[in-house]
């Protein structure tokens, strides 16, 4: 009986062992997250935009108490590898990976299965890989159409005969977004330039010959300037430009007013943009872009850490898309964020009201 007695005691001290385990796991708002390091993959630092996104999704994954390892590889595609590497080495649980170019981390992300790692491609598909969980992205159709929506109303096209001139900017060939950015504003201008109330002067209409590597400013601003010298020679005047990105819109039009434009007789085109960033809010409060598509990196950040805490506990994350995004192996579950246009006229509601942005940031 002594030794019945003994064995009882031992299997009592077992099981309040074990739920004393499964308390401390659960114990705050993050769950065991003090115990969990998650690795976030930035593609560069020469984007304002991209710093913000780092920025504030360490932010909240440490208020959480998650430990970081935040990593920019600076548009080196290599380098990302390597980095991404390091993160599996040092004991990530979960990647969040920014991809300089979404072919380019099939073998990486494969040792990352290899070791139970999931992975949340943020912002840019991560292209024909299976290990990809999950997508967290803006609405990257409604981008284009907010852009180029915003040209149709600019020039009121709807009313106006027209021509009106046109030229073409795409993003990077390597970032599945550009193309999306690309078909979202087709789908408003492509009638217009079959019907001949818009004209490509330069004749470059494909996506292909309107691609900028990398997003690149200069880049832009050279193809432009060609632009410019080649097919605006004999007195033609650009009624408007197409510009997927900020940094791109900023390179055009350091090419527009170095042949003029910009003065009382050759007043600046419509030039849209995307990401708001500080420079070309500044731009635009000067009169010069026009427009630029605002996506709050605080709430992208918010959708991210909502799915690390769903794949920590085990569970489905949160999604609104599970048709559209295929990256060649799989059509990756996706949550998107709703982006916004912005102007002259709204930049301070949702820019300087909304905390984005201090008015000195913009001054």
């Amino acid at each position: 009986m002594k030794k019945l007695g003994f064995l009882a005691l031992i299997v009592s001290l077992v099981f309040a062992l074990v739920a004393c385990s499964g308390n401390d796991k659960s114990s705050g708002s993050g769950g065991d997250s003090k115990d969990t390091l998650i690795g976030v993959a930035m593609p560069t630092k020469s984007s304002q935009r991209w710093v913000d996104d780092g920025n504030n999704m360490v932010k909240q994954l440490e208020e959480l108490g998650y430990k970081t390892d935040l990593q920019y590889a600076e548009d080196d595609v290599d380098k990302q590898i390597e980095q991404i590497e390091n993160m599996i080495v040092k004991g990530a649980k979960i990647l969040v990976v920014a991809s300089i170019d979404g072919t380019a981390l099939t073998n990486v992300l494969q040792k990352a299965a290899d070791e139970d790692i999931q992975v949340i491609a943020y912002d840019r598909l991560i292209m024909e890989t299976p290990n990809v969980s999950y997508y967290a992205t803006f609405d990257n159709f409604q981008v284009g159409v907010l852009q180029a929506s915003y040209i149709e109303e600019a020039l009121n096209l709807k009313e106006e005969a027209g021509p009106f001139n046109i030229e073409l900017f795409g993003g990077s060939p390597d970032d599945n977004n550009a193309y999306f950015f690309w078909d979202g504003a087709m789908s408003v201008l492509k009638p217009y330039i079959d019907s001949g109330k818009l004209v490509v002067q330069s004749d470059q209409t494909e996506f292909e010959q309107g691609a900028t590597m990398r997003w690149d400013g200069n880049t832009a601003k050279s193809r432009m300037e060609n632009i410019l010298s080649k097919a605006y020679s004999g007195g033609e005047k650009v009624d408007a430009v197409l510009s997927p990105y900020d940094g791109i819109s900023r390179g055009v039009i350091q090419a527009l007013k170095g042949v003029g434009y910009g003065s009382a007789d050759l007043p600046l085109p419509v030039v849209t943009g995307q990401d708001a960033e500080s420079a070309s809010v500044k731009s635009i409060i000067a009169g010069e872009q026009t427009q630029t598509v605002f996506k709050d990196t605080r709430d992208l950040a918010a959708v991210v850490v909502k799915m690390i805490k769903s794949i920590e506990a085990g569970e489905e994350a949160e999604v609104n898309d599970t048709e559209t995004y295929d990256n060649g192996q799989k059509v990756v579950p996706s949550y998107l964020v709703e982006p916004v246009s912005v102007d002259i006229n709204n930049y301070k509601e949702l820019l300087i009201d909304s905390g984005y942005y201090s008015e000195d940031d913009v001054k």
